[in-house]
């Protein structure tokens, strides 16, 4: 068992990888995935967030691009009928 002093630093520094997971996935997400990559960028800066993570502006990054590929994935659904996109004509 870890004493209580260890399990905040931890906790801490598991928040923080979070906060950083959800930009990324949010970045990645833009491109490719957007169905899966974009909950999972919103769901875990929330629970980056929640634990009070000292990278909140990453976790607020990847709330907002968890949400753009969502928006994307909308317009993308709308414009074309289909979930895939392409660069051709």
């Amino acid at each position: 068992m870890s004493a209580p002093g260890q399990a905040a630093p931890r906790l801490r520094r598991d928040a923080d990888g979070l906060a950083v997971a959800s930009f990324v996935l949010g970045l990645v997400g833009l491109l490719v995935m957007n169905l899966l990559l974009g909950p999972a960028a919103i769901v875990m800066a929330l629970v980056a967030l929640a634990r009070s993570t000292e990278r909140r502006g990453r976790a607020f990054l990847g709330l907002a691009l968890g949400v753009a590929d969502l928006v994307v994935l909308a317009f993308l659904v709308t414009g074309n009928g289909t979930v895939s996109w392409g660069f051709g004509g």
